[in-house]
């Protein structure tokens, strides 16, 4: 990479589409599985479909407290003409014509029952059952398979595990599955003026390293997140060789073009810069390359765009790497508050509050998506107040107040 990009600046910037699909091109699955025991297993990554091993249920069952009986039996039944039937007890495995067996909810059913009759539609004389209903073959009767069928697929690689999937995996007979190990990512904080606490004038706290650490962790990675780095080209390029044997590589800070913005010359002498600039604000200054099959995604040092940039490039490569992809973000829509402005050919990123509507508001109306007062990208309390951003594509310049829009609640995502 040519040091006259300091002159140059970013002339040109790569689409966020395009420079998203150029990383993922780059970089496959690590591949690595392990068995994992269900109760552990909420968000981990399937590395094989998994298909029933047994039906659920496995016999037929009473969806009511009644009596199992031959439907035939009970045809013509009515308040004023019952059906009689001899009873049988609770723990008949058969009946015979003319008869009924107790059962109850989610019990199975006797052989030759084919219909149960609920416990309000009878009444019982000494040994006899009068029914005042007529029911259907397979009226109040959950067959054999009904919830899940013997050899059904029900999940295919690559599937996130949520709470509810790891119950249905239980109630076949599962007590583990073969899932992704966690992808590592390797977090690199970077820059002379970093501290961990108590700042002279001139330095500032580390912040971008203990968030993208931790957003690394909610998107189902292992993080390892590093000591800062200082702005020299030889300890920066140690830092990253000595991590590439994690699945992904991520700095933050001295991405831009700037005299300490070092991470494009470095990334591109351990290995390979993809793409450096991106049509995206805030946040344009991002790096992503790739050494030794390893992803680099180098972040912006101020924390809003590396944020930003985390959500947009990090979250997608690191899914990529771990066997899946990356779910979109759950969305809320609303009403804006205010217009935001943007740059044509850019896609940006607007922080908002929602506020709810009020009391006295029509019934079934939206909340207001309110911008942010403060929107420099170096303003950390304007995402960490905020419940979501609002995203001006491309070709659009602005949105005006009032416009309906989605906003993605991208901190509450996996």
């Amino acid at each position: 990479m040519s040091h006259d990009r300091r002159e140059a600046g970013f002339k040109r910037r790569t689409r966020v589409a395009d420079a998203l699909a150029t990383l993922l091109d780059a970089v496959d699955p690590h591949g690595r599985t392990e068995s994992v025991p269900l109760a552990d297993a909420d968000g981990r990554v399937l590395a094989e479909p998994i298909d029933a091993p047994a039906p659920v249920p496995s016999y037929d069952r009473a969806a009511m407290d009644g009596y199992a009986v031959r439907a035939e039996d009970t045809f013509g039944a009515s308040d004023r003409s019952p059906t009689v039937l001899r009873a049988v007890g609770t723990e008949a495995d058969a009946i015979a014509p003319g008869e009924a067996a107790r059962v109850h909810t989610g019990s199975a059913v006797p052989d030759g029952a084919d219909a149960v009759v609920m416990i309000e539609q009878v009444e019982t004389v000494g040994e006899e059952v009068e029914a005042f209903d007529a029911v259907a073959a397979g009226e109040n009767v959950g067959e054999a398979g009904e919830d899940v069928a013997d050899g059904q697929r029900l999940f295919k690689a690559g599937h996130a595990l949520r709470p509810s999937d790891l119950g249905l995996l239980k109630s076949v007979g599962l007590d583990a599955v073969s899932a992704y190990e966690p992808t590592s990512v390797a977090v690199i904080p970077t820059g002379e003026e970093l501290v961990q606490a108590d700042p002279d004038p001139g330095e500032v706290i580390e912040t971008n390293g203990l968030t993208v650490s931790r957003l690394v962790e909610r998107w189902g990675g292992a993080a390892r997140y590093r000591d800062v780095v200082t702005d020299d080209e030889d300890a920066l390029a140690a830092a990253i060789e000595a991590d590439l044997d994690a699945d992904v590589v991520v700095t933050t800070g001295g991405s831009s073009v700037g005299e300490r913005d070092l991470l494009p010359e470095v990334v591109d002498a351990v290995g390979e810069v993809l793409v450096h600039g991106v049509a995206l604000k805030p946040g344009h200054p991002v790096c992503l390359g790739v050494a030794d099959g390893t992803p680099i995604v180098s972040l912006p040092g101020y924390p809003v765009a590396c944020i930003v940039n985390a959500a947009q490039f990090l979250r997608p490569v690191q899914r990529r790497v771990g066997g899946t992809s990356a779910p979109p973000f759950p969305t809320r829509r609303a009403t804006l508050g205010r217009k935001i402005a943007s740059e044509p050919g850019t896609r940006t990123f607007a922080r908002v509050s929602l506020d709810e509507p009020g009391a006295d508001d029509d019934e079934g109306g939206l909340p207001t998506a309110e911008p942010t007062r403060a929107s420099g990208s170096g303003i950390l309390s304007s995402v960490a107040l905020a419940d979501g951003w609002v995203v001006v594509p491309e070709p659009q310049e602005g949105l005006d107040a009032g416009a309906v829009v989605d906003v993605q609640l991208w901190e509450g995502s996996r």
